[in-house]
């Protein structure tokens, strides 16, 4: 069993997924067709049997990182999602809580220019 993280569907919670069970690809929003995996009308072609995380990740040109220690597999948007972000100049939102617990919601700042600093102590 692995949480599966999507990076580009943000609005689908992380889902708790089992590779090898039937329907599994149900739980990543695809539905298997003769033709492959479809989602919409994009159909990747992939073998037959237990979901390949990897292997639809690969097809989709797409990221993925697996921790099964953790059981969480995290699947990284697209170098076209990605490009089309940074295109658009738009950084997705975020909420951070600031030192005193007031959460702080980028959407806030739009408009407006955004120094973020970010510091890690390890």
């Amino acid at each position: 069993m692995l949480t599966l993280i999507d990076a580009e569907a943000p609005d689908r919670p992380a889902t708790l997924i089992d590779p090898a069970a039937p329907g599994a690809e149900r739980a990543v929003g695809w539905e298997r067709k003769p033709e492959g995996l479809c989602r919409a009308d994009v159909c990747v072609p992939v073998p037959s049997g237990p979901l390949d995380l990897a292997g639809l990740a690969a097809a989709l040109h797409r990221p993925l990182v697996i921790d099964e220690a953790a059981g969480v597999a995290a699947l990284g948007a697209s170098s076209m999602e990605r490009g089309a972000a940074l295109r658009g100049g738009m950084a997705p939102d975020f909420t951070l809580k600031d030192l005193a617990g007031h959460p702080w919601t980028l959407s806030q700042f739009r408009g407006r220019k955004v120094v973020l600093y970010a510091y890690a102590s390890w």
